[in-house]
């Protein structure tokens, strides 16, 4: 079977959309338009615009000059993107292969699919028919290749549809636009005196590469059908639902419990390996007199554990009434979101670094990576940070005294704080951005200061003042400044670890 594509041109995209949310701009003329190098340009105009003479690219002062009354709204960047990605989710419905092609466009891989209308005509009949119905003004083209299709769509005012094997008769008399180049191309080609496709398609392709370069001739080619073009269709994640089918009739409690561990175990595998979990699910259990029983649960917060769904099933299911038998069961998942994952703990069960399974597994690890990079801390009852913790010299190794838990301390510290560039509006106050091994990082959150003295009777110096900081990337940093701020003195600042 060969191939054949649709392309279907949304010519007013944006402002077709625009006037669907707000029907009273049907007869308007408006634009959208944004600042471009300091120029208010027009990104879009409706059809009632362009009756008046005012294009895309037109700067909306000139188009003010034009129709004094047009109507201007704020561009809205990817807007045209989310659109085509949820057109191209609807025309799903007439091929499993869409795929977006931007700024205006869809490609639709049809080979297969048009008899399923009664025929090609029909087929694109009804594309056009559901789209206009929906308000946009559209084109489409059928063709072999997606060039072809394209290039029909865009600058065909023929039949839409072009006959297998026939793209070649049916480009040969349109506009080398109509093959999708640069505009450099474009204009060498004019320059030349070339106007339509038929007056180079069949000059050497030397000549052709080296005057206008390889883009002229792979577009060529793929419009022909003599070079492939491939899309990235559009992927729609499927439900999260289970189905289970019974060879007899469930009449009992026991074999609705089974049914629905069954159900979850499968779908909750599912939801943990896409990193889901279940806020909202229905049971539906469909009986042989076609009625259907349904049992909801809810969750606080995303869930894939098995064991906890199961319990709040458990509690739905003397109001699910067999009567003759269930013969089907659905479960479905009608709210997901992400799950976040809990630090699971190596050790803080019993019997803890005493498990010969976490030695030994130590073992290989520093078998890989070299033992030197393996290390335990223990924490040390000291107060200056450098102090505070100490390399343990075994597994057996045992604490002086517990973690300090009151004040925040970095999971990672420097051994010696680096020197920092920190602008601070006030003394006292937090820093306001500092800059890192020549990276800047704005402030968005801070914390402190938690003033530590020197344990003056090991050595002296000055004072530090810690702030806890997270910066516009949410990365949290521990940052001190050394000494009191005085006017005439300025003080240095450091940074000193890195918080998970």
């Amino acid at each position: 079977m060969g191939k054949r594509y649709v392309t279907i041109w949304f010519r007013h995209l944006v402002t077709d959309w625009m006037t669907r949310r707000q029907p009273e701009l049907q007869e308007i003329p408006f634009v959208f338009a944004t600042n471009v190098h300091g120029r208010i340009e027009i990104t879009a105009a409706n059809k009632a615009a362009e009756s008046q003479g005012i294009v895309t690219g037109m700067r909306v002062a000139d188009a003010k000059a034009v129709f004094p009354a047009l109507k201007v709204l704020d561009n809205r960047p990817g807007l045209e993107q989310k659109l085509l990605k949820v057109l191209g989710e609807w025309c799903i419905r007439y091929t499993p292969v869409v795929a977006v092609d931007l700024p205006d466009g869809l490609i639709l891989d049809v080979s297969g699919c048009a008899h399923l209308w009664g025929g090609e005509h029909d087929y694109l009949k009804e594309i056009l028919t559901k789209f206009s119905a929906y308000g946009y003004d559209v084109r489409v083209g059928m063709a072999d290749t997606i060039g072809a299709a394209w290039a029909i769509a865009h600058y065909g005012n023929v039949y839409p549809v072009i006959a297998s094997g026939e793209q070649t008769t049916a480009l040969l008399s349109l506009h080398p636009a109509a093959l999708r180049l640069d505009t450099a191309i474009l204009v060498r080609l004019h320059k030349l005196g070339f106007h339509k496709i038929a007056s180079f398609a069949n000059m050497p392709r030397s000549a052709l590469r080296r005057r206008f370069g390889e883009t002229l001739l792979t577009r060529l080619g793929q419009a022909l059908g003599q070079e492939e073009e491939f899309i990235q269709p559009i992927y729609i994640n499927p439900p999260y639902q289970e189905r289970l089918n019974c060879l007899e009739p469930i009449r009992t409690a026991t074999g609705i419990e089974i049914a629905i561990e069954r159900l979850l175990q499968v779908l909750c595998k599912r939801l943990e390996t896409e990193g889901k979990g279940l806020r909202t699910a229905v049971l539906k259990c469909y009986r042989v007199d076609n009625k259907i029983v349904q049992a909801e649960i809810g969750t606080s917060r995303a869930s894939h554990h098995v064991a906890h769904l199961y319990k709040l099933f458990e509690l739905k299911i003397p109001s699910i009434e067999p009567a003759l038998g269930i013969e089907l069961f659905v479960l479905e998942v009608t709210k997901a979101e992400d799950v976040t994952q809990q630090q699971e703990e190596l050790w803080a069960a019993a019997p803890g670094l005493e498990e010969a399974g976490i030695a030994e597994l130590l073992d290989r690890i520093a078998g890989k990576v070299g033992a030197d990079a393996i290390r335990r801390f223990l924490p040390a009852e000291r107060y200056w940070p450098e102090r505070s913790i100490r390399l343990a010299a075994s597994m057996q190794d045992k604490p002086e005294s517990g973690w300090r838990l009151d004040r925040p301390r970095p999971v990672m510290l420097l051994p010696t704080p680096e020197a920092i560039e920190v602008t601070a509006p006030i003394p006292d106050y937090p820093p306001m951005l500092f800059r890192y091994r020549g990276k800047l990082h704005q402030i968005k959150k801070a914390d402190g200061p938690e003033r530590i003295e020197r344990e003056w009777w090991l050595d002296g110096g000055e004072h530090r003042d810690y702030y806890m900081v997270e910066d516009e990337a949410g990365q949290r940093y521990w940052l001190f400044r050394s000494g009191h701020y005085t006017a005439d003195h300025r003080h240095q600042w450091f940074i000193h670890g890195f918080f998970a």
